[in-house]
Parts: C-alpha cells; structure tokens; sequence
C-alpha cells in the first residue's frame, strides 16, 4: 500500500486548519452582527422599558439596559464585566488555536466567541447590554435576554453535550462497533487465504 508524502500530510493538515478558523471567525461574526443589528432596532424602535407583545403575553419584545452579566446577574458591574469579556475571547480564541480541529468545537467556540464579543461590545461603548426577549405568562417572566445570550447558551450546551459524550467531539460514534466490523472483515480474509492455501488432495 502507497503510503502518502509527509508533505501531502501537512498541506491537508494545513488545510483543514484555514476552513477550521474561517468557519469559527464567520459564525463569531455572523452572531456578533445579528446581535448589534437587533440591538440598533430595539433602541431605535422603543424607550427604555418600553415593550411590543409578539406571541400575546408569552413572547415580548422590551428595551432592557443591563449593567450586570448574563441574564441579568450581577447588576452595576458592566465596566468589570466588559474586562473580564476581553479575558474570555483571548481564552477562547486560544483554545480554539491548541485544540484539536473538530467541527463540532469549532461551532460551539464560534458561538461563544460571537456571543462574548457582542455583549462586550455594549458594555466597552454604552455601559450596559441591551436586553429584548421577555418570555413568559402575567407576572411569571423568565430572564430578558438577546441574541448574544442566545448563542452563549447554545454554546455551554454543547459543551455539556461533549463532556457527557466525547464521541461528538471525537467525531466517533461508536469505536467498538467498527472494530468489530474490522475484525470480522480480518478474519473472512484470513479464511480465504487458509482456503487458497489448502492442498486439494489430488496427484
């Protein structure tokens, strides 16, 4: 069996690097301006505290400034919060460098990295994150959130998706079933050269 050149091994190593990094940076991107464009609406469109119902009572859009983190937490903090973001996307940004590429992480770290920029963006330049997705029934509301907090979620959900099951990581579902498969394709193969082998028994 031909085996390939080392360098044919690096260029598609190097290869598969670029796309890794141009989906990651394009899925930040894409979610970092979804974020600010939703966010420019909403403050064009409403006063603070100012709300359009969209489903009824359920769903609610509201022009909330938050000065705290995520969902909310930690109010009066968005000057701390806006250092501690520019923290998180070196770390991201330099985890995705060290890892080993995987589609998967790249999703899940391009979603983070989008949603930690967005945020940033409105702590560093207006002193609080705009907040607009109310969700919930009468005087039971869950966390006024946005697009930015969306993608975080998504994000710490798929992490904790391939903590539970590294496979999706990994890229292999099921690593016991192909060697089985393997096995059995070695082992028809061994028969068939034990048979070709055999003396007939004649002359």
């Amino acid at each position: 069996m031909t085996q390939p050149a080392a360098g044919t091994t690096r260029s598609l190593g190097a290869g598969s690097s670029r796309r890794g990094w141009a989906l990651f940076l394009s899925l930040a991107a894409v979610v970092v301006v979804s974020d600010q464009l939703a966010k420019a609406l909403v403050r064009s469109s409403l006063g603070a505290g100012e709300s359009v119902d969209v489903v009824g009572d359920l769903v609610r859009i509201v022009y909330g400034q938050n000065t705290g983190a995520l969902f909310g937490l930690f109010k009066d903090n968005a000057s701390m919060f806006g250092l501690v973001s520019l923290i998180v996307i070196g770390l991201i940004v330099g985890y995705h460098a060290r890892s080993t590429p995987s589609l998967y992480l790249t999703i899940t770290l391009g979603l983070l990295l989008g949603g930690a920029i967005g945020n940033m963006l409105d702590r560093l330049f207006l002193g609080y994150v705009v907040d607009f997705v109310d969700v919930g029934v009468g005087t039971v509301r869950f966390y006024t959130f946005n697009v930015a907090d969306s993608a975080i979620s998504l994000a710490i959900v798929l992490l904790f998706g391939a903590a539970l099951w590294p496979w999706l990581v990994e890229g292999r579902r099921a690593p016991k079933a192909s060697q089985a498969v393997q096995a059995s394709a070695a082992e028809d193969e061994a028969d068939g050269a034990f048979w070709a082998d055999e003396p007939d028994g004649r002359g």
